[in-house]
């Protein structure tokens, strides 16, 4: 016959439940910042986008130069200074890294299904835009493409550094915490709608123009949140982007071989 084992005392339940919550490992929230970084970071922008206009219009009165050839810089400055804010709260505030933070990451989807996706959203603007009647207003943004070197110039910053800014702070920053507070579709849309607002001063004001970049940003906030990758994002929006300069540049070919014809 084996040997009768010892009776087994059955588990101190009480002494489980009295383990400090505080000793039980969490599972952590994201996004980890909340509204109150947002508003310092809304605050701190708006600063940075009161002195950038105060720089720009005091260096194109005191030069003779073309306007894109002061602005450039000076737009660098500005997305050089937000994403040093950034930055700034997520080290200083949380000892968080910046990139991983905000989720530039891979996609885990290929990069041309990311970029066609990008180039279906700018064609479908087109027709929305066509179908609105959107008006042609005379606009900031027109009057800086008026000539092909101001065009080149802006394509480069269009395609590269402000998918790259403009991603990070909706899609990365912002766009998580509307998704947190109002579920994936209200969260997308919002932020949608507030990275259209921001564009709002350079197209004239007009609505139609809101609308239509207001539901470009909600589909660069859907692939955000499908593929769980800022960068992606960011490859769609500077894929959009390089539709529309491709565009201008045909535009603006044909109309110098129409006036070269003359």
């Amino acid at each position: 016959m084996s040997p009768e084992l010892p009776p087994q005392e059955p588990p101190d339940i009480v002494t489980s439940l009295e383990t400090p919550l505080a000793e039980i490992p969490q599972p952590e929230s994201y996004p980890f910042w909340g509204y109150l970084d947002l508003f310092a970071f809304i605050l701190i922008g708006l600063l940075g986008l009161l002195l950038e206009s105060l720089m720009g219009g005091a260096l194109l009165a005191a030069t003779h130069v073309r306007q894109v050839f002061v602005l450039f810089p000076i737009q660098l400055l500005l997305y050089a200074f937000l994403l040093g804010t950034l930055a700034l709260i997520f080290r200083r505030y949380y000892g968080r890294p910046f990139w991983q933070s905000l989720r530039w990451v891979p996609a885990g989807v290929s990069t041309s299904f990311v970029a066609i996706c990008g180039m279906g959203a700018a064609f479908a603007v087109v027709v929305g835009s066509v179908l609105m009647q959107t008006p042609d207003t005379d606009n900031p943004m027109k009057a800086l493409l008026s000539d092909p070197t101001s065009v080149v110039l802006l394509a480069v910053l269009g395609v590269t550094l402000a998918p790259l800014c403009e991603e990070i702070v909706f899609r990365g920053f912002l766009q998580p915490l509307l998704v947190r507070s109002l579920g994936a579709a209200g969260g997308i849309l919002l932020a949608g709608l507030l990275f259209g607002l921001l564009h709002l001063p350079e197209y004239g004001y007009s609505w139609r123009h809101v609308v239509l970049i207001s539901l470009a940003g909600a589909s660069f906030g859907w692939m955000r949140h499908r593929t769980g990758s800022t960068k992606a994002a960011a490859v769609m929006h500077s894929a959009y982007n390089c539709v529309f300069f491709l565009l201008l540049a045909v535009q603006q070919a044909a109309k110098h071989a129409h006036w070269a014809g003359m």
